[in-house]
């Protein structure tokens, strides 16, 4: 038996427990209902904006075009935060110690954020389809393309996270990648048609994932007749395919050496060194 499948089920169990204690925690609980209930009062402020020509509202439109963006943007942030903290605080040092622990803390951290982000989801989803009208989420094909988008988005984001994470020096690293990260999902398509767009932000936004987890949650979402405002108006599912898959394998190629190579480097006395810095910093 390999030391990934060896890793698996205690990964699997920390996984778990860290996805309990974060809905059991008041702080966490409330981190994680503030932003849906944000989306959704901003999307309920644009219910009564139509889309000339077709038979849709913005907020309806905006609806799939957010959870999309709740995978990317969690995919890509959220497991980052919590490698940069945790090798912070000595925690990645501790798993490195233990036989298969950067495997098992690898697969917990993954378990972990996949599933903050599918309850990231239903969170928004099922108001969302009890508020806003003209969704055609009603199909068995309907709901299949809002899985492998979803399972396909996490497996696209996932491991740029990691590589992101690993790449950190400390968490206040973060916010060098938050903004330009914000700037990414304002031109990624998601409270207005990407076509309306200039050409050059076209095709910025459609080499990254977030317009295209977007853009496979509206063709799953969407009646047909909204096909008509995306560029060339089609779903482009195979493009989507394409994209996410091509991010996917960059990922799952990158995530493991770059983890390899940061789990080299923790010593005692590094983590020292970055404790008496943030003690310094405080002071």
């Amino acid at each position: 038996m390999n030391s990934t499948m060896t890793a698996l089920r205690p990964g699997f169990r920390r996984g778990m427990i860290e996805l309990r204690q974060t809905f059991t925690n008041g702080q966490d609980l409330f981190g994680q209902f503030f932003w849906p209930a944000i989306m959704i009062v901003v999307m309920l402020f644009l219910r009564d904006n139509q889309f000339e020509g077709v038979p849709l509202n913005v907020a309806s439109f905006a609806l799939p075009s957010v959870l999309g963006m709740n995978i990317g943007f969690t995919g890509l942030t959220y497991l980052a935060q919590l490698l940069t903290v945790e090798r912070e605080d000595g925690t990645l040092l501790r798993a490195k110690a233990v036989p298969n622990g950067m495997s098992g803390y690898l697969i917990g951290k993954i378990v972990t954020v996949s599933g903050i982000t599918l309850i990231g989801v239903l969170i928004i989803l099922i108001p969302g389809v009890i508020l806003f009208d003209g969704l055609a989420l009603n199909s068995v094909g309907s709901w299949l393309t809002f899985a492998w988008v979803t399972l396909l988005g996490l497996v696209a984001t996932l491991p740029i996270g990691a590589v992101i994470g690993s790449l950190m020096k400390s968490p206040r690293s973060l916010g060098l990648i938050m903004l330009p990260l914000m700037g990414l999902v304002g031109v990624s398509g998601i409270f207005f048609p990407l076509s309306s767009l200039p050409e050059w932000l076209q095709i910025v936004a459609q080499i990254l994932p977030i317009y295209w987890l977007g853009l496979g949650m509206r063709s799953a979402m969407l009646p047909d007749q909204a096909v008509m405002i995306e560029i060339g108006e089609s779903w482009r599912h195979l493009e989507t395919l394409g994209v996410l898959g091509v991010w996917a394998i960059v990922g799952l190629t990158l995530a493991p050496m770059v983890l390899r190579r940061m789990a080299r480097r923790e010593s005692g006395s590094s983590v020292a060194a970055r404790r008496e810095k943030a003690l310094q910093r405080v002071g």
